[in-house]
């Protein structure tokens, strides 16, 4: 006797190869039916003998393809039919949209073994992919995920293609960019060309999945250094693309798990002292930043490790569109590999360590993460490393980086990718959460959304929030959430804040004792300013730092004495600048965070001292013991570091909570947070840390999301994240 059962299953099962995988499960258990995608997933019909109907559903989800990401299956009976054959039919496309797009995924090794075959049709390919690989989330334009739904509409497959793709026991049935070198995209020049040019000193615009990248020689010192001049990027390290693991390793100290995962994230690691790469690449840097090849172009291009750095000027977003691309990059790029397959959504690369995700953007992003349950919604970040977060239904979907929201370009890429989300996922939200800063662009597009419900969230509450709904917890907990800057609720900027709370609110416990920032913003450019006013605060002197200008220098310090043009900051991101400046370490940053990220890289691992902070979170103490030993700034930084994650674990164990969240973008800084995770446990408390968002602003939309539902939704609980 048969039975029938229909099947609904959601999570990212489309894109991935899952209809297949059905067809062949089915197949192999005698199985009649059919498969078809729709906006919330995938539907299935299966018939047969009671015992293959239920092996087929035990093993539906934990044999999945493996870029498939099963979050629910719900089946229920229905008359069987009497049918036979099992087929993959139509895509539906009605009501509303809920089905998750995949990121976009390395070029696997099936796939790569057939770029090499001379025998292969799709030897040296650039574009050759399959259902387990290539890209996805940067070529969708709609959902359901169909090849007419894609930048791939316009190439119609050839005879041998169209078969492929037709044959369930095909690598590439039902491949939704499937091509060959007679159908699919071309390339603007041989590949060959490129790479000879690449070999004698030239910087090449190429473009991959997600925008456009600057190349060169990562060992040539002279084209780096051009490089580096016509992008205007004086100091910031660029990223490296080694041609395979054996290379990698001889750059720097890597997570190998991390850098050949689907996602091929840059993977920062110590650098070996004799890296072969030029000085010019990651000037004053103890880490290196590293990816290995992730498309097939990509896979034939780098014969030697190249730097592989956006395409873009300084703060501009990075080039996408071929016209934009060839119009900016004009005076930086030698000559461009241009393709002409289009890219919908620009992405850039993700960067991470092994603590977590610094930047969450190319082959992590769209997939969603827990939240509670509640109406639809958008959250609309900070400013700087900005990211947006619309969520409905328990799921949040949190925007690749948009960078620094600080030029028009930049803002018509934020409204762009948020006008995007919200057809792809189908959210039409009845809130929209902002930071409390009014000045911010993120928070005038907010604002400037009419018909909808507005709630300001204070931005250190969002770093906290963040990592609580990560980690399906809803407090309360202690946060130590350090920053360079965020709008307070008294209207002074807040950056070292001890925080008590939940996603639905929170108390400010403690906090880095306040100082003036002289200048306002630009002390985060000049930590000269910070170094002179810490001074002020603490009733010391000393002569301007070499390169700071005396009159200046003294001038500074009437604005620290008198309060004029200097607000109050209570940010540990302005401490480190301090101290920074005052070891002679770096006066003038030319990248946000340089000052910190140096004085970090000077820390004598062999020091055991700390210096001693006074009534909690109060460095005046630590400023005058930073500058009798301001000329061993190794010494310095060690005990900088010791004694703030001293002061914090203890800031935080005075309030009782036996949970501590560390956030905000200072906890980047990887010594500071492994000292003070120490502290922390060793005191009895439990800590989490931001593992799969940005302990920056790039994390802050998810936590403006998690506020917002928690406190517009009574019983609000925290969808724990399926597992599959």
């Amino acid at each position: 006797m048969s039975v029938r059962r229909a099947l609904r299953v959601e999570g990212t099962v489309q894109g991935v190869g899952f209809r297949p995988y059905v067809h062949r499960l089915a197949g192999e258990l005698r199985l009649a039916g059919f498969v078809g995608n729709d906006e919330r997933g995938v539907f299935v019909e299966v018939e047969g003998e009671p015992g293959a109907v239920d092996a087929f559903l035990a093993r539906l989800a934990p044999e999945a393809p493996p870029l498939a990401l099963v979050e629910d299956v719900q089946a229920r009976e229905v008359p069987a039919t009497g049918a036979a054959g099992f087929a993959i039919v139509a895509s539906e496309h009605h009501g509303s949209a809920a089905a998750a797009v995949a990121p976009d995924a390395a070029t696997c090794a099936d796939c790569l073994t057939e770029l090499r075959d001379p025998a292969d049709r799709r030897f040296r390919y650039p574009f050759i992919n399959c259902t387990n690989c290539g890209p996805r989330f940067t070529i969708v334009r709609d959902v359901p995920y169909d090849r007419p739904r894609t930048t791939m509409a316009g190439f119609i497959m050839c005879a041998a293609c169209q078969a492929e793709y037709d044959d369930p026991a095909d690598r590439r049935f039902h491949a939704q960019p499937n091509a060959c070198p007679d159908c699919g995209p071309q390339v603007s020049m041989p590949v060959e060309t490129a790479v000879e040019q690449l070999a004698a000193g030239a910087i090449l615009a190429v473009k991959g999945l997600g925008g456009y990248h600057l190349a060169c020689r990562a060992d040539d010192e002279t084209a780096v250094a051009r490089l580096r001049a016509r992008k205007h990027r004086e100091d910031r390290p660029f990223a490296l693309m080694a041609p395979d693991l054996a290379t990698a390793r001889a750059l720097a100290d890597l997570d190998e798990a991390l850098l050949e995962s689907p996602a091929r994230p840059i993977v920062l690691g110590p650098r070996r002292r004799d890296a072969p790469v030029a000085p010019s690449v990651a000037p004053g840097a103890t880490e290196l930043g590293v990816m290995l090849p992730y498309t097939p172009l990509h896979h034939l291009l780098v014969e030697h490790t190249l730097v592989m750095t956006s395409g873009n000027v300084a703060d501009e977003p990075i080039a996408f569109r071929d016209d934009d691309a060839l119009e900016r990059l004009a005076g930086i790029a030698d000559a461009f590999l241009v393709h002409d397959r289009s890219i919908h959504t620009r992405t850039d690369d993700s960067v991470v360590r092994p603590t977590g995700v610094l930047r969450r953007s190319r082959g992590y992003v769209p997939a969603s993460l827990p939240l509670p349950a509640g109406p639809p919604l958008l959250a609309c970040g900070a400013e700087l490393k900005s990211t947006f977060c619309l969520a409905k239904d328990g799921r949040a979907w949190v925007g690749h980086h948009i960078g620094d929201l600080r030029n028009a370009e930049t803002l018509a890429a934020f409204t762009e990718g948020i006008a995007h989300f919200e057809r792809l996922f189908d959210v039409a939200p009845v809130l929209v959460a902002h930071d409390l800063h009014p000045d911010y662009l993120s928070t005038t597009y907010a604002l400037e959304r009419e018909g909808i419900q507005h709630v300001g969230v204070q931005h250190h509450h969002a770093h906290l929030a963040a990592v609580l709904a990560e980690h399906g917890e809803d407090g309360p907990a202690v946060g130590a959430i350090y920053d360079g800057a965020g709008y307070g609720t008294d209207g002074t900027i807040w950056g070292g804040e001890i925080l008590v709370g939940d996603l639905r609110g929170f108390e400010r416990a403690d906090h880095l004792a306040p100082v003036r920032q002289p200048g306002g913003d630009r002390a985060a450019r000049e930590p000269w300013r910070m170094a002179r006013a810490w001074l002020t605060a603490a009733g010391l002197d000393a002569p301007a730092p070499p390169g700071v200008d005396a009159v200046a220098w003294e001038a500074t310090a009437h604005m620290a004495q008198t309060h004029f043009n200097a607000p109050v900051t209570t940010s540990v991101g302005r401490l480190f600048d301090a101290v920074a400046a005052l070891c002679g370490v770096r006066t003038h940053c030319t990248y946000e965070g340089q000052a910190a990220i140096e004085l970090e890289a000077l820390a004598d691992p062999d020091e055991r001292g700390a210096y001693a902070f006074d009534d909690g979170l109060d460095p005046r103490p630590v400023i005058a013991a930073a500058l009798a030993d301001r000329a061993r700034p190794g010494i310095v930084s060690a005990r900088l570091h010791r004694g703030l994650a001293g002061a914090t674990a203890h800031a935080c164990a005075a309030t009782g909570a036996d949970v501590a969240v560390l956030s905000g973008g200072v906890f980047q800084n990887r010594l500071l947070l492994a000292l003070t995770e120490a502290r922390l446990r060793a005191l009895g408390l439990r800590v989490l840390t931001a593992r799969r968002l940005p302990p920056n602003d790039g994390g802050i939309a998810y936590g403006q999301a998690a506020v917002a539902t928690a406190t517009h939704v009574p019983t609000c609980q925290i969808v724990q994240e399926p597992v599959r």
